[in-house]
């Protein structure tokens, strides 16, 4: 089962459709929407400051979400892949992101809707990536624009499939 622990009177709230790998850890302030997946070695800190996702959002393997305390918060939307071994610190996404493997989202960042930060990214803080971007690079910064293929093929591939693989490990 995984580590869920209350912090300064705050408990995870987790509805019963999300699923969480036994050695994940959830802690404090955070707030999960429906269908969302948090897996093996993620870990989502909320004791410092409050942690939003919405729906169908999956932090996958070793990714950490904290934020700054009393300065900033995380909050992911709709349908947002947080990559293997990601950090999301204090920033805000919109719908139908992809966050890559190994990126570093700094505190203040936007990212909006229908974006992704390639592997290995660093989005220095305070960077704001507009709609249908895509930015690579340490720093960051616009590579192109988001097509519809890799829209398709990968943002909506990368949410629907991780939604599927949390169902081969429920009870």
């Amino acid at each position: 089962m995984a580590l869920i622990k209350e912090c300064r009177g705050n408990t995870p709230s987790i509805p019963k459709s999300c699923w969480l790998a036994e050695n994940s850890t959830i802690i404090g302030d955070v707030e999960m929407g429906e269908n969302c997946s948090v897996w093996f070695n993620a870990v989502i800190r909320g004791d410092v400051n409050s942690i939003k996702m919405g729906d169908n959002v999956n932090i996958q393997d070793g990714a950490v979400l904290h934020c700054t305390y009393e300065k900033t918060k995380v909050n992911l939307g709709n349908n947002v892949s947080v990559g293997h071994n990601a950090c999301v610190h204090g920033c805000k996404t919109g719908d139908n992101v992809l966050i890559g493997m190994n990126s570093t989202i700094m505190d203040n960042c936007i990212i909006e809707n229908n974006c992704v930060v390639a592997a290995g990214a660093v989005l220095l803080e305070g960077t704001h990536v507009k709609s249908g971007s895509i930015y690579a690079g340490v720093p960051a910064k616009k590579v192109k624009d988001l097509s519809p293929e890799l829209f398709e093929g990968e943002v909506k591939r990368i949410a629907a499939n991780y939604r599927m693989y949390a169902s081969w490990f429920e009870e």
